[in-house]
């Protein structure tokens, strides 16, 4: 088999093993609101699905996400999930022999859009405590050169859970607006947020705002997202998106319910990710050599830090593989920490968080023994 076939095959396992418990991919396991499921039955009783959406979205849709971020003087491009909007912006803006830079560790596959349009990439390493886990904002200034077109943002970043503060978002995009380049922020994870700070507010025009229902409300498996920009830079990206005949009408009308209903459910939604992440803490707290490096997470996860004990990452993962438990091992988000930690999501029943807990001192032990390289994606 090919190594696409291969790292397809162990999706597709996941996928059809019932009753696997989610802790791994920062999706959203919390129970749907009522609204939300009613509006994709309707969808489908009243074959909505015969006919093609408009191709920037459902007008709708484009005004409460716009709503949602509070920026109104911006436009909204509706995309199949945030990693297409990044994919077409990498596409769309960069060109060979421009310079993308980014965090490491950071979000992955822009790296890898912009390389495959002949850009070259460059990372700032911000793990560790040397670095506090996040970008120092001098040590961007510093990256940024005359080739530098795109600065990439995970914000809260992804596996950390790091989030910028107002000051370091200022000088941030002080930086990138000085080189003349555009800042794309990834606000995936900005509605676990305890603050976050929008960079479209500061430079409406030279920012990229990726916006995601994958994580807060729950669609992942729909693929619905949105790239938020000034018109000027919608207008250009509008000319030739990858989803020119519009997103999934089935997934836009689940997207519009859920904003419809955010303020009554979501509360709910953070309180019970907020207690899990407390109690996973209080689990890793007990046994000497872990820890969690980032507390509290303004993500939808936690890094628990492995190192010290000497076990590899990826034979934790495979021990919580063989009671249908999935985690992620950090060389999943980068190659050059990666030995160091496993990251779990958290915004999954309180059974779930209960018996990732409970299984930890277990699971820590079965890693030892066994502590050889695993073959996980």
């Amino acid at each position: 088999m090919r190594p696409f076939d291969v790292r397809n095959a162990h999706f597709d396992k996941l996928v059809n093993t019932r009753g696997l418990r989610w802790l791994g991919q920062n999706t959203n396991h919390s129970k749907p609101h009522p609204a939300v499921v009613e509006a994709m039955v309707r969808c489908a009783q009243d074959e909505e699905f015969h006919i093609y959406a408009p191709p920037t979205g459902l007008e709708a849709l484009r005004a409460g996400i716009l709503d949602d971020l509070g920026l109104p003087s911006q436009s909204a491009l509706v995309s199949d999930g945030a990693i297409e909007s990044l994919y077409h912006v990498c596409h769309t803006l960069l060109r060979p022999g421009d310079e993308f830079i980014t965090t490491d560790p950071t979000w992955n596959w822009p790296m890898a859009f912009a390389q495959a349009v002949g850009a070259s990439v460059k990372q700032i390493p911000i793990y560790g405590s040397q670095h506090r886990y996040r970008l120092d904002p001098a040590r961007l200034e510093e990256a940024i050169g005359p080739k530098t077109k795109v600065v990439y943002l995970v914000d809260p970043n992804n596996p950390l859970g790091t989030a910028c503060t107002k000051p370091e978002i200022e000088r941030i995009v002080a930086a990138v607006n000085r080189a003349g380049a555009y800042l794309i922020h990834d606000c995936t994870y900005r509605h676990f947020a305890y603050e976050h700070h929008l960079a479209a507010q500061l430079a409406p025009d030279r920012t990229i705002t990726i916006y995601s229902f994958s994580k807060w409300l729950g669609l992942a498996g729909l693929r619905i997202g949105a790239v938020v920009a000034h018109p000027d830079v919608i207008e250009r990206l509008a000319a030739a998106p990858p989803n020119n005949l519009g997103s999934s009408i089935l997934s836009q009308r689940a997207a519009i319910a859920g904003l419809s209903i955010k303020d009554e459910w979501f509360p709910g939604v953070l309180t019970e990710l907020r207690d899990n992440q407390a109690l996973v803490k209080a689990a890793v707290d007990k046994i000497s050599g872990l820890s969690v490096p980032v507390y509290p997470s303004n993500g939808n996860f936690l890094v628990i830090e492995c190192g010290e004990l000497g076990i590899r990452p990826e034979a934790l993962v495979a021990a919580y593989n063989e009671h249908e438990i999935m985690i992620r091992q950090g060389g999943y988000h980068t190659p050059t920490f990666g030995e160091k930690f496993v990251k779990v999501s958290l915004s999954v029943p309180r059974a779930w968080a209960e018996e990732f807990a409970n299984l930890l001192p277990a699971m820590v032990e079965r890693a030892r023994t066994s502590n050889k390289p695993a073959k996980v994606f």
